[in-house]
């Protein structure tokens, strides 16, 4: 894909975007043409090779943070099966789940993290796979030659108010016990307003 191109689909500006080309910088993989040309490869833009989708599966992550959200979870699942399809994936596989982006101990991720058949994992946003240390999951699957791709790799500000607490109550719980955790969370929320 082109630099032009590239730079539209996210954004950018394109001199930006051939500043970092120069530099060595950019987030996805380029290559230089022997007439000087930038060709960037983005997972996300371009299809997988026949011979890539030979070599492993494809796993789509949708995940919510309860109960209550059961149609955001489906909706989201189709949307990431729709991209699947898009990139050529024949039948990837859409795993589901409910759980804090917060747990560690989410069952159904940690299977997919551990089994090195999935080598490609599809999620909408980064705090669908983990609220924090996402690039740290990707950097591990890199390293194992696997890859994560982002639909969006837009970050979500209006959801800064729930990671907040989320994070607050995941503390609050390791000190005070889980009973207590979401109490102690709404008053230091309410603590950091008021002052």
């Amino acid at each position: 894909m082109l630099v032009r191109e590239w730079a539209s689909r996210e954004g950018l500006n394109p001199q930006t975007v051939w500043k970092w080309c120069r530099e060595g910088t950019m987030p996805v993989p380029v290559e230089q043409t022997p007439t000087g040309m930038w060709l960037i490869h983005d997972p996300k833009y371009e299809p997988p090779s026949g011979e890539q989708r030979k070599q492993g599966a494809t796993v789509c992550y949708a995940r919510v943070s309860s109960r209550d959200q059961k149609q955001d979870l489906t909706r989201q699942a189709d949307r990431l099966k729709a991209f699947a399809l898009t990139l050529g994936i024949e039948r990837p596989e859409v795993v589901t789940e409910v759980g804090s982006g917060m747990n560690d101990k989410r069952r159904k991720l940690n299977h997919i993290l551990q089994n090195p058949n999935y080598t490609t994992i599809i999620v909408e946003h980064r705090d669908r796979l983990a609220r924090m240390n996402a690039g740290l999951i990707e950097s591990a699957l890199a390293a194992q030659g696997r890859k994560l791709i982002v639909v969006d790799d837009s970050e979500l500000d209006d959801d800064l108010v729930r990671d907040m607490t989320e994070v607050l109550t995941s503390f609050c719980a390791r000190l005070y016990g889980r009973r207590s955790a979401k109490r102690k969370a709404e008053q230091a929320l309410k603590a950091a307003h008021d002052a």
